[in-house]
């Protein structure tokens, strides 16, 4: 197990026709050799796994990567679940350069981002 830092932009939709570079996640995660993610090596990594969300026109968000069932969310208030941003079915996907994860922001929009990159983090 290592951690990586992966960076996502958002993907071609009709709100973004060609995609968009100035909205995104940039969030450390542990993944394995098939660079999935790593849910047992999350547990001793949980403070590490942190997400910084950008998007053209409104302020950066930053928070954790949490497990909530068998589900994922960015938390940006440990306090507030109102904020949180819901993964779908990030444990089947592979984080790779070239692969779609959906979000579904705290607002209720799913939006498909592109893994732009993968870099193993020190």
């Amino acid at each position: 197990m290592a951690l990586y830092r992966v960076h996502l932009h958002v993907a071609r939709s009709d709100q973004y026709p060609d995609g968009s570079s100035e909205c995104g996640y940039e969030f450390i995660v542990p993944l394995d050799g098939d660079m999935q993610l790593d849910p047992e090596a999350w547990k001793n990594h949980k403070e590490d796994c942190t997400v910084h969300r950008f998007w053209k026109d409104e302020d950066d968000l930053r928070g954790h990567l949490r497990h909530v069932g068998k589900g994922w969310k960015f938390d940006y208030d440990k306090s507030d679940d109102e904020d949180d941003e819901l993964l779908f079915k990030l444990d089947r996907h592979k984080l790779a350069e070239g692969e779609y994860v959906s979000i579904t922001e705290s607002d209720g929009e799913m939006h498909t981002f592109r893994v732009v990159a993968v870099r193993p983090y020190p």
